[in-house]
């Protein structure tokens, strides 16, 4: 039993002696040519052949615990390498500076953190991903079920026998009417948010005049604020002032802006300001609604975030208006800015290049 116990004690020793050599035998070549250097360097200085014989000897044993000893310091550098990238591919890492080798290799450690840093932050930018798009697809969802149930259940009642009712057939229809357009509008607004976040949006930049721009929009707009006793004011001082943008898709933005005023205005009016400020041109849109909350300003710019869920759907809100605005400045190369107060109003502001 001794014996075969220290037949395997031997056999761990020359394998392991075998993976040293053949670790090191990477450098075998700059070794080799430094060895016989030596030798050779011996054999021109020294006369005496015996003495140079015996230097020779020490020379090739020096050279090969030099030889062992540097396969066995790759080995377990190696060791220590493989080691960490288990540890990576089996997620038994928290943070970077678990990460450690050789002083060494503190470049090859660097590099590892930084990787495994990338990575990290890949895995959790996916993760985040994917719960976006589940909460995406259960958002959409929900908000097509609504108007194509409510259609279906005006036109079920209509057809079993309130198509003949004269007090209500043509309400039900108005109605069902009503919620046709609600759906076109949000499979539109789906259709730009996502051409727009899978870069598939095309912008046209050219010079136009924005004062000629917004008068055109607030004229479209006064007969739906009308309806609300909602005055629009818009005073510019100048009759002409050029800016650089993509004109329909800035129509998008003034058409989503000023309705959600005039939608979450009960009374008093709305304002748009144009400020000249050299090279860049501000834009406000304010309104004397009823406000956002403040724990609520963050995140307005959401898809399908709605402050008010109910009284949104009330007034026609798809969710994702404000969504598809702050693409669309972002891609301007600006920022959409809101300030509100409960009970006293909104404003929003952008700037445009000139």
């Amino acid at each position: 039993m001794k014996q075969l116990k220290a037949l395997d004690i031997n056999l761990k020793v020359i394998n392991k002696i075998i993976t040293n050599l053949k670790s090191s035998s990477v450098y075998f070549k700059e070794i080799i040519i430094v060895y016989l250097i030596l030798v050779i360097i011996t054999y021109i200085k020294d006369n005496d052949p015996a003495s140079a014989l015996f230097i020779i000897i020490a020379i090739s044993i020096l050279f090969s615990f030099l030889f062992y000893y540097i396969g066995d310091r790759r080995r377990r550098e190696i060791a220590k390498i493989k080691s960490v990238i288990a540890d990576i591919r089996n997620s038994r890492l928290n943070v970077p500076e678990e990460i450690l080798l050789e002083n060494n290799l503190s470049g090859l450690q660097e590099e590892i953190r930084d990787m495994f840093s990338k990575m990290k932050s890949d895995i959790e930018y996916l993760k985040k991903l994917e719960r976006v798009r589940k909460e995406f697809l259960a958002n959409v969802s929900h908000e097509l079920r609504t108007p194509i149930f409510t259609i279906q259940g005006y036109i079920e009642t209509l057809l079993d026998g309130a198509i003949n009712d004269q007090k209500v057939n043509k309400s039900f229809l108005e109605k069902a009417n009503y919620h046709t357009i609600n759906l076109s509008t949000l499979l539109n607004d789906l259709i730009d948010i996502s051409m727009i976040e899978s870069g598939e949006m095309r912008l046209s930049f050219r010079y136009f005049n924005i004062i000629e721009f917004i008068k055109k929009q607030v004229e479209e707009m006064i007969p739906v604020a009308d309806k609300k006793n909602i005055t629009i004011l818009f005073k510019p001082e100048k009759d002409k002032l050029e800016v650089f943008g993509d004109r329909d898709k800035l129509r998008q933005v003034f058409v989503n802006l000023i309705q959600n005023s005039i939608k979450y205005t009960e009374t008093g009016s709305l304002e748009i300001e144009i400020i000249d400020e050299g090279n860049l041109c501000k834009i406000i849109i304010r309104d004397t609604g009823i406000g956002i909350p403040e724990e609520d300003l963050n995140r307005i710019f959401e898809r399908f975030y709605r402050v008010d869920k109910a009284r949104s759907r009330a007034v026609g809100g798809t969710g994702l208006g404000l969504a598809i605005v702050k693409h669309i400045i972002e891609a301007h190369n600006s920022k959409i800015e809101v300030k509100s107060r409960l009970n006293e109003g909104t404003e929003f502001s952008f700037h445009l290049k000139k």
